[in-house]
């Protein structure tokens, strides 16, 4: 009934990076290379896992699951951003937004669960190696998959849901996509019922996620000082480093974008934050894996060996 007394919004516009002026042809270029860059190394990483026999475990297939996750999450996004530093004032139907919202929270809420479940397959290849193959066999990993996007969805469901009951008067999206708060400020009503839903979703996928991580590697750690030869412990930490790495970034970017109070958020003026979790985070994935992990490094000159011969 509600909706009744405010004018029907039916599309919105975004701002994007107008504030920017004559370099957002500089931006497109940096953002498609960059683009291009974290596609190229996702699918790498994924067809190397694939067809290389050596890494069909349960790590490299959590991994592949994250590439996977992470390749669809860039083209929700990046996409669209791109053809706005081209095509200005390119509308959006509410539907369209709506539908942008829900694929955006319910993959950054698997991202986030995923990482969790590769910290957790970590733990028991460390802690508890001789039960590692009864634990993390192949129906395990198949529902802690399931668990994460399932919980990703159920995120997103709730979010959006309370988002899209809210009558909007402002048509103009501060932002280069819909993004959670950016969208909200264009309510015409009160929306402190979304900001806790917000606040509560955001929590529970990142706070949750985090302690469990940690706990992780602080029993990861602390198994690992017990083994007696230097190079033994140097090995072990090195399988978990590539994965320590990403998480403290991820975390670390989601954190502040999301769970820093309302008044503090200044995530419709400053556009940094945004690029650094939808651009540079998904390309961090790759790199790191590629660069600083063995296997995958042997894996990769092995397909270019067939390759070439």
């Amino acid at each position: 009934m509600q909706r009744k007394n405010f004018t029907e919004v039916a599309e919105f516009i975004f701002l994007g990076f107008s504030i920017f002026g004559n370099h957002q042809i500089t931006l497109f270029v940096v953002f498609l290379t960059t683009y291009i860059f974290t596609l190229t190394g996702n699918i790498i990483v994924m067809t190397v896992i694939c067809i290389d026999c050596h890494l069909r475990t349960s790590m490299y297939f959590f991994l592949s699951m994250l590439s996977s996750s992470e390749t669809v999450y860039t083209l929700v996004i990046i996409p669209r951003m791109l053809s706005g530093l081209i095509f200005y004032n390119q509308p959006i139907s509410l539907g369209s937004c709506a539908t942008q919202m829900f694929l955006f929270v319910t993959l950054a809420a698997n991202n986030c669960f995923l990482l969790t479940v590769m910290g957790y397959d970590r733990y028991v290849a460390t802690c508890k190696p001789l039960m590692y193959t009864v634990l993390m066999n192949k129906g395990a990993c198949a529902r802690l998959v399931c668990g994460s996007f399932g919980t990703g969805l159920a995120m997103a469901v709730l979010q959006v849901t309370a988002m899209f009951n809210l009558p909007f008067c402002g048509t103009v999206v501060d932002h280069f996509f819909c993004d959670i708060f950016p969208v909200m400020k264009l309510s015409c009503i009160d929306t402190t019922i979304n900001e806790i839903i917000n606040y509560g979703v955001s929590s529970f996928v990142i706070i949750v996620p985090v302690v469990l991580v940690f706990t992780s590697y602080i029993l990861i750690i602390s198994s690992i000082l017990k083994i007696p030869s230097a190079g033994g412990r140097k090995k072990t930490f090195a399988t978990c480093a590539s994965h320590l790495t990403v998480v403290v970034v991820h975390y670390s970017c989601a954190a502040i974008a999301y769970l820093k109070p309302k008044s503090e958020n200044a995530i419709e003026k400053d556009l940094l934050l945004p690029v650094t979790y939808t651009i540079i985070t998904p390309m961090l994935n790759p790199v790191v894996y590629s660069l600083r992990n063995k296997e995958v490094k042997d894996a990769l000159r092995r397909a270019v060996g067939r390759n070439i011969s």
